[in-house]
């Protein structure tokens, strides 16, 4: 089966909300810094990685032919793509809440706690999203299930569709942590994955192309600040966010050149591909730069300095950890006498 084709603008749209997150974190690490906060900006963004990641999985592999095989392949990959580099991450913040009066702002305590963390149950910092992640992965089989033959498996659609229903008249209940309380984000964003390459033939003539191109370009960023603009006692994780989030997504990968000279734009591409890494490390690296530099420079040098020392440190993690162990475990599990068809054959699938 053909390769699908790689969507350069939506590892911009990683990159951008891999940013916001940081940005997000800023007046965390930085207290003295005032005025910075966007409210729930790094809801949204996460908000947007779920809805990417539905995306992602809809649209490289709906079309695939699915068995064990097939779907054990795709388990190992996504697994190899994902754990090794969450599992360092969790060794780091270990290791920095065991320091003695150092205070780390997100610690992890206890032999409890770290293994939580190690299974994947563990909310401390920004870990706590990648647990329901993992669980989507669990999920996703039934979903390819389903679109790789709609009408045999209809009820199997029915029943996710209903469930879906149950738990947004529920609240999406549950800790963040469980798939649960976040399944209408990679639910809707499967379901705009899947509509992609029926809309990716279709142009649309002036001026209702420009519209939409403007559309993508803005919605994105709105998505980010919307809880700022509109401050609301709403659920930060139900169905408007999830909609819009994944309406973003897809808007975004049509590549409109208006929005595509934005997002897919070398650096936020960059910045797409470390994005995991960064997402993981930028909270630790700056601590430890705003505990180094803070009695020796300025606060306006502190925090460029700190934010170049994120972006290093995710750069080397990608190239010295995501990369080699991806590589190192789909080899191992190739050399089991699989054949491999879930292996990352797309720079695309990302965290």
């Amino acid at each position: 089966m053909q390769e699908k084709q790689h969507i350069a603008s939506l590892d911009g749209l990683r990159g951008i909300a891999a940013a916001a997150v940081v940005f997000a974190h800023l007046h965390l690490i930085f207290p003295s810094l005032e005025g910075v906060e966007i409210t729930g900006i790094g809801d949204r963004s996460v908000a947007i990685f779920f809805a990417l990641s539905g995306f992602l999985m809809a649209y490289l592999y709906g079309d695939r032919p699915i068995n064990r095989t097939a779907v054990a392949d795709f388990l190992v990959s996504r697994f190899s793509r994902i754990y090794p580099v969450y599992l360092v991450a969790v060794v780091v913040v270990v290791v920095l809440s065991s320091i003695p009066g150092f205070d780390f702002i997100n610690p992890i305590h206890g032999p409890k706690e770290i293994v939580r963390h190690v299974l994947l149950f563990g909310s401390t910092g920004v870990l706590w999203s990648v647990p329901p992640e993992i669980q989507f992965y669990l999920v996703f089989p039934l979903i390819w299930l389903f679109v790789s033959d709609r009408k045999r498996y209809q009820a199997l659609g029915l029943l996710i569709a209903g469930f879906l229903a149950i738990d947004a008249l529920l609240d999406f209940p549950g800790p963040g942590i469980l798939l649960l309380s976040k399944l209408a984000f990679f639910l809707f964003g499967a379901a705009a994955g899947r509509l992609h390459p029926m809309l990716a033939g279709q142009r649309f003539r002036r001026p209702a192309g420009t519209l939409i191109g403007m559309l993508a370009l803005t919605l994105p960023l709105f998505v980010l600040v919307s809880r700022q603009l509109f401050p609301t006692t709403d659920s930060a994780w139900g169905l408007e966010p999830a909609f819009a989030g994944a309406l973003a997504v897809l808007l975004v990968a049509r590549e409109h050149p208006i929005s595509a000279a934005l997002f897919a734009a070398p650096p936020m591409r960059f910045l797409g591909k470390i994005s995991f890494s960064l997402y993981l490390f930028h909270v630790p690296v700056m601590f430890l730069m705003a505990n180094a530099l803070s009695g020796l420079l300025p606060i306006y040098a502190v925090v460029p300095a700190s934010l170049c020392a994120a972006l290093l440190i995710a750069w080397m993690s990608y190239e010295c950890i995501e990369t080699p162990a991806r590589r190192a475990l789909v080899s191992a599990w190739r050399r089991r006498g699989r054949i491999g068809t879930a292996e990352l054959t797309s720079k695309q699938v990302g965290a």
